[in-house]
């Protein structure tokens, strides 16, 4: 597995799905191993989360020339950093040169979808590594049915596609984790949650806009926004911001046992990213017991099938109707729902699915 992912600055949704992918495959008995780049010292499994089972072999090159290096010469190859190996996963875009079968993870499509939310850079990468993919995955596992149909529309084949949702694990979190958190933000009230790294396609300006239709009628309400603070800058959010008068909190990145008290002690739980490739915050939302509003046609709409309430991710309206249902009349079904829905995502399942695309390619099935 290729697992660099796990060094860089906000590992994100993709580098969840890495670790748990590697822990659940681990509790399997399956045999993994980590590939990534060179950095300052050795890699090490437990330095970013994976389990110490997962051997982890650097490459002699650093991030960006490994990259270059895989992109344009397929090399240095994956079985010479790590001999032995019988199948390779690329689990993000950075697609190693190898011989042995190769399964690709495309996670989204969003720079094809929106590419004005990308850098020219980012987005002439993510193309290049898409060709790529194309040309030499033996077979593409997507998170969800939506980029498995993007990935078609980009012109390849359905029967190479693997569809394998993401699972989600909780943490234990009692009351007074959660009072902790409301003390040390300040948060006396009710809150909506939104989780994410700051960017312009998770769609923030729409939902302080809808969050400022909704503050009239709920004085008490709160705003909680958790996350680093990746790119982008909008002089309306910051308008925003400063009218709502404080019930606006931006807590910055939190850990993972404070980040498991703010979806547990969330009102409501709004996402209305405009694309995701599958909304990994929206299942953690529903499996802490948060209700959750999301958009409307995304994969989002998928993972939470009819336990979320939905609106078009440019309608600032119909996001504050949504809310208003989430926190008040329709709270506790939502609640309900939204807990036995997200029991249906495990990472056992999705390991499982995993290991059994790995072994068809070991065999030479696929």
């Amino acid at each position: 597995m290729v697992v660099e992912q796990l060094w860089q600055p906000v590992p994100g949704g993709s580098g969840t799905y890495v670790v748990e992918l590697a822990r659940a495959l681990r509790e399997r008995g399956c045999r993994v191993a980590g590939l990534a780049a060179a950095h300052a010292s050795s890699p090490s499994a437990t330095d970013v989360g994976l389990p110490p089972s997962v051997q982890v072999r650097g490459s002699r090159l650093p991030r960006t020339a490994l990259y270059e290096s895989w992109n344009r010469l397929r090399l240095p190859r994956a079985e010479s950093v790590l001999p032995g190996a019988d199948v390779v996963h690329a689990t993000t875009w950075a697609v190693p040169g190898t011989r042995l079968p190769l399964a690709v993870t495309v996670h989204d499509l969003a720079f094809l979808r929106s590419p004005e939310h990308f850098t020219r850079r980012g987005t002439s990468f993510f193309l290049r590594c898409l060709e790529r993919t194309a040309a030499e995955a033996d077979v593409v596992i997507t998170p969800s049915q939506a980029t498995a149909d993007d990935c078609v529309a980009t012109g390849i084949e359905a029967g190479r596609i693997e569809v394998i949702p993401h699972g989600v694990r909780t943490l234990p979190v009692t009351e007074e984790q959660v009072s902790a958190l409301r003390t040390e933000h300040g948060l006396n009230g009710e809150y909506v949650l939104w989780t994410g790294t700051h960017e312009p396609r998770k769609n923030l300006l729409a939902l302080l806009r809808a969050f400022s239709l909704l503050a009239t009628d709920y004085p008490g309400l709160h705003l909680v926004l958790v996350g680093p603070e990746g790119w982008g800058d909008d002089a309306e959010e910051r308008r925003l911001v400063e009218g709502l008068g404080g019930r606006v909190h931006v807590t910055g990145r939190l850990s993972d046992a404070d980040l498991a008290a703010a979806y547990t002690g969330a009102r409501a739980f709004c996402f209305p990213s405009h694309w995701e490739g599958f909304g990994l915050p929206v299942l953690e939302a529903m499996a802490y017991g948060a209700p959750v509003v999301t958009s409307r046609g995304t994969c989002m709409e998928e993972v939470c099938g009819d336990a979320g309430l939905l609106a078009h991710s440019t309608s600032p309206e119909e996001i504050a109707r949504q809310l208003a249902r989430a926190i008040g009349p329709a709270h506790d079904e939502l609640r309900a729902a939204g807990l036995e829905r997200a029991a249906s995502f495990t990472w056992q399942a999705s390991a499982a699915a995993h290991e059994a695309v790995y072994r068809a390619l070991a065999e030479g099935l696929r």
